[in-house]
């Protein structure tokens, strides 16, 4: 590897040291030589032990680690405290919710020595340790059946790549053309994509640069979770109509759509059972598809509520943002704000 590349890999935390342990050591297991990469942990504003658990690992690591801290402001305005203290020629971003792959870093240095590119991605997978609800969380994210083609988890998408930042490296003259992420609260990552791709920016997907995604830890966050989500993009639609693409109007469409036979087989004197059993049966085969992709018979019965929360959850975040926003001129939606990273 070229001795005068340097690596900054950022992550933005807000009360996530039981987590920070897993992507701590996963950083201590990379394969590239520790001695070209710092970790920036960009403390949001925590109340918990997470600067104890930093002070800890600074003790023993084999790579740098920088502890910084502000009030707090959001992940957006983390990441770019983050950026402010960065000295890397390629800056990383992985959130605090992840693990590396232990070729994750040599992989991206890899293939942007072999063709430089401006920013790049990668996919984000489960593990075996994770919870059964993780495990489903991480398919119904990742599953071209459900949204994997439109997130960026393959090479098979059907909506333009956006690096997110779970998994994300730019150069440095990137922030230093562009400046750093914009004030939304969520889908900030999107919109620095996009002003990367609107600036002529090559942007690669690098299949094997892979990170674990542990995810949220309940329904109750999930459901918030991708309720943000449906709301981010349109406000990201608002700033940008090119980042508010057919695809991203199916969630809803399937919501409404689903509304709309229910009441119309009601009309038509079908029965309760056989209205469930119509919905049930094309669910459950990709239900059963999921289990059988995780190896985990469990994983069956949770993906049954996981993956309808996260269509209809994303759909109603969009369709009400959608019309407060586009009929009602409403200005930047937020969703919900409490516990963003809890």
């Amino acid at each position: 590897m070229n001795n005068k590349l340097f690596i900054s890999v950022i992550t933005p935390s807000y009360n996530r040291a039981s987590e920070l342990e897993h992507l701590l050591k996963s950083l201590s297991a990379q394969s590239i030589d520790h001695n070209v990469f710092e970790l920036i942990i960009s403390d949001d504003g925590s109340t918990d032990e997470t600067e104890t658990l930093i002070k800890r690992w600074q003790e023993k690591a084999r790579y740098s680690i920088k502890y910084i801290s502000q009030e707090n402001k959001g992940p957006g305005a983390a990441r770019n405290h983050g950026l402010k203290k960065s000295i890397g020629d390629l800056i990383l971003f992985i959130d605090s919710d992840c693990e590396a792959h232990p070729n994750w870093i040599e992989t991206i240095v890899d293939e942007y020595q072999k063709n430089e590119f401006d920013a790049c991605g990668g996919p984000d997978g489960g593990k075996k340790d994770f919870t059964i609800l993780q495990k489903a969380i991480d398919y119904s994210m990742t599953s071209f059946f459900t949204t994997g083609g439109m997130r960026g988890h393959s090479e098979k998408m059907i909506s333009k790549f956006y690096p997110r930042t779970h998994n994300m490296g730019i150069k440095r003259n990137i922030y230093e053309t562009l400046g750093g992420f914009g004030s939304l609260r969520h889908g900030q990552d999107i919109e620095f994509s996009h002003r990367i791709r609107m600036s002529g920016g090559r942007i690669r997907f690098i299949k094997n640069a892979l990170v674990y995604h542990r995810r949220r830890t309940s329904l109750k966050q999930f459901i918030k979770q991708v309720f943000n989500w449906g709301v981010a993009r349109i406000n990201l639609g608002k700033i940008d109509i090119a980042m508010l693409e057919p695809v991203h109007f199916l969630p809803s469409l399937s919501l409404l759509g689903a509304l709309f036979l229910i009441i119309m087989l009601f009309q038509l004197n079908w029965r309760v059972l056989d209205i469930f059993l119509l919905f049930f049966t094309p669910g459950a085969i990709i239900c059963l598809l999921g289990a059988l992709n995780k190896k985990d018979i469990r994983v069956f019965p949770v993906l049954l509520l996981v993956i309808p929360i996260q269509i209809f959850g994303y759909g109603l975040g969009f369709i009400q943002a959608f019309i407060r926003r586009f009929i009602f001129n409403e200005p930047e939606l937020v969703g919900f704000k409490k516990n963003y990273y809890k």
